[in-house]
């Protein structure tokens, strides 16, 4: 087990720092400064990332290859290298006009792969270092604390600083985690015969449970993501605040690492995962009763919530390194589990777009509306829709933890 786990958690940062702009402030910048229409852009990343998901899966079959074979650091080195020149190709582009769209499609489908195999191998080297149930979400904490770290700087920086210190400190930082990384001690692997399985996961005891609830919890949290700007401009009617309920949630998120693995050693994984869920919806039903001008109201939700987020982000990759653990393919498969595991993380947020989305349009809601009825139907799907779905993924974990047939895999976890 690593003595540091910062070490680990380092690369965590840099690659929220190259996430945010990659999936966030693109979309905004490719249309101010070079007039593309939103809906080539729309349909240029729903491609990209169809092929980034779609991919996932294959590349976390790769890393176990690589991992055995010791290649780890000259994948890591030139996927991050390869990773830097497609996020400096999008923001400082060479071309313009019709070439621009080919250009940045090639850009975003080669920043998303190289991304991918990045994260993954991050992932599953943090399951290699093994340890007992405190021991993983004490490395999970300090990777998703710093990938929170990450979120807040590039912010600021983006709205600051503009995208030409951005880049520089992106290669500082991006360089720091991969060395702390490389210093980090991988266990040898586990030897075995022959190829592992294209669908062993899916046969893993308890791996399909946990993704069912996983999944389920992850769609709860994308919505108010997808809907957040609508609620706060045409709801609470404060965009000029955006920022501080961004920063109040992820700074939130990022101090409460300590208080989760604090229950973690109290009550074990599951209950302290199960305490987040129901922190989340005590706090967030809340806000569907938010009107106009309660933002000083709304950012205590930000908080309460973003406390909670802190046991969405630390627990659920360390339970599964328990499953790994306790199915006893530690050292041989944990790329292939984390590659299903990062391609439905992706695709919650396309799910949580379809579902939300349409729903408000279908209960008469559009941007820039005011009226009583379409903002009451803004606030239930931004608010009470997530919350029953939290519910609901509350029911699925307590089942899997306490009642059902993979119970035992999480023994010592509960204790």
């Amino acid at each position: 087990m690593n003595a540091h786990p910062w070490r680990y958690g380092l690369l965590g940062l840099p690659l929220a720092f190259l996430a945010l702009p990659l999936y966030v402030s693109l979309p905004a910048h490719y249309a101010g400064s070079y007039g593309v229409p939103l809906a080539q852009l729309g349909a240029l990343l729903l491609f990209a990332r169809f092929v980034d998901a779609a991919l996932d899966p294959l590349i976390g079959r790769w890393c176990d290859g690589w991992l055995r074979a010791k290649r780890v650091t000259p994948v890591l080195c030139g996927a991050a290298l390869l990773m830097f020149g497609a996020f400096t190709g999008l923001f400082f582009p060479p071309l313009r006009g019709e070439a621009l769209l080919a250009w940045a499609a090639a850009m975003l489908v080669l920043g998303y792969i190289s991304f991918s195999v990045v994260g993954v191998t991050h992932q599953a080297w943090g399951a290699r270092l093994g340890g007992d149930a405190m021991a993983q979400t004490r490395l999970m904490a300090w990777r998703e604390g710093l990938a929170l770290v990450g979120v807040l700087v590039a912010s600021v920086l983006i709205s600051t600083s503009g995208w030409g210190l951005t880049t520089a400190v992106l290669a500082l930082v991006l360089v720091a985690g991969l060395a702390a990384l490389l210093r980090s001690p991988l266990p040898a692997p586990q030897t075995h015969s022959g190829r592992l399985a294209w669908g062993l996961p899916w046969r893993t005891p308890g791996f399909q449970r946990l993704l069912a609830v996983y999944a389920l919890n992850g769609i709860a949290a994308a919505i108010p993501a997808t809907v957040l700007l609508f609620f706060v401009r045409d709801r609470l009617q404060t965009p000029q605040y955006e920022a501080l309920y961004l920063v109040s949630y992820f700074a939130a998120a990022a101090a409460s690492m300590p208080l989760w693995l604090r229950a973690v050693a109290r009550v074990g994984q599951g209950r302290a995962w199960l305490m987040g869920m129901g922190l989340a919806v005590i706090s967030f039903v809340w806000a569907a009763l938010l009107g106009k001008g309660d933002g000083i109201a709304f950012v205590a939700i930000c908080i309460a919530t973003g406390v909670a987020a802190g046991a969405d982000l630390a627990i659920p990759p360390a339970l599964l390194t328990r499953v790994i653990q306790h199915a006893e393919l530690a050292g041989r498969a944990e790329g292939a589990f984390f590659g299903w595991w990062n391609a439905v993380t992706k695709l919650n947020l396309a799910l949580a777009a379809g579902l939300a989305l349409p729903l408000l349009q279908f209960l008469g809601y559009s941007d820039g509306a005011r009226d009583p009825q379409a903002l009451q139907a803004l606030s239930a799907v931004y608010a009470l829709l997530p919350c029953v779905l939290k519910l609901g993924a509350m029911a699925l974990l307590w089942q899997l933890l306490l009642r059902g047939p993979a119970r035992h895999t999480f023994r010592e976890s509960l204790t």
